[in-house]
């Protein structure tokens, strides 16, 4: 047992309720359970119990022992002077002034135990052998809601973006494009690189490839060491040029190459991203416009400047092959960054048809496939759209890694089960 388990309990009244009595031996009804309290004070504020005769209204409070509540020195806090009732799940010493109510006597056996098998399972998820067993209705409710919930959690990010632009969505939505392009390793690197150029200066220099390269590669730090081929040394030129002009200074974080492979190298990725911006302008504005899949996917396909059609560093050559952004990484800056940005500016300005096109094309866009979705896949569930693939993401990162059975729909559908 443990006082999150325990709040479980409470909140949803998952315990023998008949014939309740407080440690004083007076009769107890819960009329109002009350609502769970987030901040600090009380667990739950706004119950309403009655004792004998009289009804009172005011917080509850839970703990594992009836001792915890001078050992936490509530009596001491003023937050706490409103508590109407003290539920504990051992009684384990006298206490005046506060109604008591035990319940270690009173909460099922089976639910305990099928709360343990989930906390200590070592399985992919902890209720991989159970999983299949909750109603596809319920399943599909809660698979729509954790995927509103990334879109939310992402969306943080984004606002986060917004208070430093002073709420400039198309700068936020080049940070955000940029760290996409950088992912997994280089994600932090990028979104700086993104934030030391304003968009007022790529806009400039839009129509030169070679300047937008050379801000780009340069400002990552990728510019500074010797090199043969004229292209680079081209790059070098403009890039001193351009960071004495506007008072640039390159990000001081490292961007990593090793265990990496070449069609993510950053500079290939960098060059690509270059691309994006020389081939379209207001993409931010383009995007809330589209209402397309197709039409959106087509903004982001670019092919890198002919050098990089045989290379894929700085340095060394390779054969030809055309570096043009692959279908892969384009639907993973819909899923990543169009999507998120979509719903987010759909919350600012309180428009559902941004947030409702940000869910539908997760929904029209193929299922992305990692070892998330693969373990999820072979359970026996439906990885068929992004939008199931992100919903899986979401419930194996948030909820089956913390074992935050818990708060999950399934995990609270499969604890109410009697077997």
């Amino acid at each position: 047992m443990n006082e999150q388990l325990l709040q479980y309990i409470w909140q949803f009244q998952y315990f023998n309720n008949a014939f309740l009595t407080t440690a004083e031996k007076e009769p107890l009804r819960i009329i109002k359970p009350g609502i769970i309290n987030r901040n600090q004070g009380p667990d739950f504020e706004n119950a309403r119990i009655q004792i004998g005769s009289t009804t009172w209204a005011g917080s509850v409070e839970l703990h594992l022992k009836t001792s915890d509540w001078e050992k936490h020195q509530h009596q001491q806090d003023k937050n706490y002077r409103k508590v109407i009732l003290h539920v504990v799940y051992e009684n384990d010493r006298p206490q005046s002034g506060i109604p008591v109510l035990e319940l270690k006597t009173r909460i099922s056996r089976s639910l305990l135990k099928r709360y343990n098998s989930l906390m200590q399972a070592q399985s992919f998820i902890p209720c991989e052998h159970q999983i299949l067993k909750v109603p596809a209705i319920i399943f599909n409710v809660w698979k729509s809601r954790l995927v509103a919930e990334r879109l939310i959690r992402k969306g943080m990010v984004i606002q986060q973006y917004q208070e430093a632009n002073e709420q400039h969505w198309e700068e936020s939505f080049w940070w955000l494009l940029a760290r996409n392009l950088g992912v997994p390793v280089n994600a932090d690197a990028f979104e700086a690189m993104a934030k030391t150029i304003p968009l007022r200066i790529l806009a400039k220099h839009k129509n030169q490839i070679h300047q937008l390269e050379a801000l780009l590669l340069g400002q990552a730090g990728l510019l500074n060491d010797s090199f043969e081929d004229p292209y680079p040394k081209l790059l070098q030129r403009e890039y001193a040029f351009l960071q004495r002009k506007y008072g640039l200074s390159a990000i001081a974080y490292p961007v990593q190459f090793l265990r990496m492979r070449p069609g993510n190298f950053p500079t290939l990725r960098l060059a690509q991203l270059a691309a994006i911006i020389h081939s379209s302008a207001h993409l931010f504005s383009k995007l809330l416009e589209e209402e397309s899949l197709k039409k959106a996917k087509l903004l982001f396909k670019a092919n890198a400047n002919d050098f990089w059609n045989y290379h894929y560093s700085l340095r060394d050559q390779s054969t030809y092959r055309e570096k043009a952004i692959g279908s892969a990484m384009i639907n993973n800056i819909i899923v990543n960054t169009v999507c998120p940005i979509l719903f987010a500016y759909g919350c600012f300005i309180d428009k559902n048809r941004l947030k409702e096109k940000a869910i539908r094309w997760l929904e029209e866009l193929g299922a992305e496939k990692n070892t998330i979705t693969k373990g999820f896949e072979e359970l026996g569930l439906s990885n068929t759209a992004a939008v199931d693939s992100q919903a899986f993401i979401e419930l194996k990162s948030r909820f089956c890694d913390e074992r935050n059975c818990l708060h999950c729909t399934v995990g609270n559908y499969l604890l109410k089960q009697e077997k």
